[in-house]
């Protein structure tokens, strides 16, 4: 993969990981249970992507 292309999709992953977790936070304060835990799962498994991401770019060097 492209260096460039890859620093844009860590910023990207990054960016949907803060979103999801800010909006899980926010829906589970307003007690929106559905929505914060759907927002939870889409953090967690945001965190798992980003993780295996960086485990096979250290492979690859």
């Amino acid at each position: 993969m492209d260096h460039r292309l890859r620093q844009y999709s860590r910023f990207g992953l990054k960016a949907l990981r803060i979103a999801a977790s800010t909006l899980a936070l926010i829906e589970l304060l307003r007690s929106d249970w559905v929505a914060g835990a759907g927002a939870s799962l889409a953090w967690f498994l945001f965190v798992q992507v980003e993780r295996r991401w960086t485990d096979s770019a250290d492979v690859d060097s």
